[in-house]
């Protein structure tokens, strides 16, 4: 299951990635919101769920200045506190995936990004970080290990739980379980019946799961 789950995976977001043009996600009454994709992803992986979040009558922002995510988890959030100043954003949701997550709760506890932004929706995000990065060859995915410092240090500040929704699938083969009770403590956690760790972004249940955690933390 491990395998075919992986290259599932790695196959949906070949696709996700190649896919042309940008949509207008302008206008709309409910709160604004910013994607935030994982490592090595652009925004074009995040299409789907930006869509969706249209359609439930959002403003949607993404950040070009990210680029494929690669960077030190302070490098992001400094890009995501640059672009909500510079949008003027108030009552916002950041909604980010994966390694976005992690950068989205580094950005909560700067200046001029905690008055801005309501809270965060973040889908499968290593919070303690994964194992499975620990030994990887490049460096930029083994900042998300268990043991980098800058994971530690963000796994032990809860500052920002109260206003984080932890999105997970059923089975996620790059993002282990958490083995710490209180890695999201005072966080609301979701787990949606899907498997994967990037296809699930398409899907329509994961839609639905992420408008709904955006309306209650705008709300």
């Amino acid at each position: 299951m491990d395998v075919t789950a992986r290259l599932a995976d790695y196959a949906w977001l070949a696709r996700a990635q190649l896919r042309p043009g940008r949509p207008d996600w302008t206008g709309g009454e409910g709160c604004p919101v910013v994607l935030v994709p994982g490592i090595w992803e652009t925004w074009h992986v995040l299409r789907d769920l930006g869509d969706a979040l249209h359609r439930a009558g959002h403003r949607v922002h993404v950040l070009p200045g990210l680029g494929t995510n690669s960077a030190e988890l302070a490098v992001g959030a400094e890009v995501l506190r640059r672009t909500v100043e510079r949008l003027d954003l108030h009552g916002a949701v950041v909604v980010a995936h994966s390694k976005g997550g992690l950068i989205a709760k580094t950005a909560l506890a700067l200046p001029g990004v905690a008055e801005r932004v309501a809270g965060l929706v973040a889908v499968a995000t290593p919070f303690e970080g994964s194992r499975y990065a620990t030994w990887f060859p490049a460096r930029s995915v083994r900042r998300l290990s268990p043991r980098d410092p800058a994971i530690r240090r963000l796994a032990a500040d809860l500052t920002a739980h109260p206003r984080i929704v932890a999105i997970r699938p059923r089975y996620d083969p790059h993002v282990p379980r958490a083995v710490d009770a209180a890695a999201l403590a005072g966080a609301v956690e979701v787990e949606v019946p899907l498997d994967g760790h990037f296809r699930l972004l398409g899907d329509p249940r994961l839609h639905e799961a992420v408008v709904h955690a955006v309306e209650g933390l705008s709300a």
